[in-house]
């Protein structure tokens, strides 16, 4: 399948560095001009740096995405600037780990603000626009986390998914008859300069082991389903989140996809 986005307008938020900065080189790689939205310029310079030394088109427009005027803001430079918006992506997301016991209204708020909120307000602004494209897109970055699995210290940020994944299918609903259509990815464990931050090699070869597909995904395996669900191939599909995780909610238990991988090692070398 070919996808060709030549002369569509795209914003990707939060594409100084990870998900974003993947999704941004990909879809940049498949002709469209990028909006590269994110709240530290030096990131997001290098990323506008990286496609243009591939022959790709990027533009930076620095914002923070837990406000709205800065939404606003973007919405209006974007169409002052190219006169058109195909394509929304908001990938932006914050992750502050923190235990519902201590967890603080500010941490709580920032939380909302930029995974849940923002992304009422960027579909809010962008409508008008999007109205007038061929077919336009909204997609999000949603997350496993919240939707299917939880982890410890992750309430906020897991209300905050699962509320989007909501907001997908109803604005979906509401959006279909005008050409457009609303869908997300659900990444699971992504090798993120962030989440290498995190752990050390060791510990992210233990998480690998409990994936099936035995390693960690890449930014690429995001950007390319969200490079699909933005296509014209992909007209008929709306209201949609696609896992994207190696298979790792598919066990029952962690422990036992470990048994059930080491007893059929056995079996297939014994002799």
């Amino acid at each position: 399948m070919k996808v060709e986005l030549k002369n569509k307008i795209a914003i990707v938020t939060g594409s100084g560095q990870g998900i974003g900065e993947g999704i941004a080189r990909i879809f940049a790689e498949n002709g469209a001009h990028v909006i590269v939205a994110t709240r530290t310029a030096e990131s997001g310079q290098k990323t506008v740096e990286t496609i243009k030394s591939k022959g790709g088109m990027a533009s930076l427009f620095q914002c923070d995405l837990g406000e709205r005027q800065a939404v606003k803001q973007l919405i209006s430079y974007v169409i002052k600037t190219f006169g058109r918006l195909d394509i929304v992506i908001h990938n932006a997301a914050v992750y502050p780990m923190e235990p519902l016991s201590t967890l603080s209204d500010s941490q709580l708020d920032i939380t909302l603000n930029v995974n849940l909120k923002a992304a009422f307000w960027l579909t809010q602004e962008s409508l008008p626009y999007l109205k007038n494209a061929p077919y336009g897109r909204i997609l999000f970055t949603s997350s496993v986390t919240g939707p299917r699995v939880v982890m410890p210290n992750t309430s906020h940020y897991a209300a905050s998914k699962s509320g989007l994944n909501g907001f997908i299918r109803s604005a979906a609903l509401e959006l279909a008859r005008e050409n457009i259509t609303v869908n997300g990815v659900e990444p699971g464990y992504i090798l993120t300069p962030a989440m290498a931050s995190l752990t050390s090699e060791e510990g992210q070869q233990d998480m690998a082991k409990q994936i099936p597909l035995g390693c960690l995904g890449k930014a690429e395996d995001i950007a390319y389903a969200m490079l699909y669900l933005a296509s014209e191939q992909a007209r008929y599909v709306t209201g949609q989140t696609l896992v994207v995780d190696g298979g790792s909610t598919l066990p029952e238990s962690p422990v036992l996809l470990e048994e059930f991988y080491q007893s059929n090692l056995l079996k297939n070398t014994v002799g």
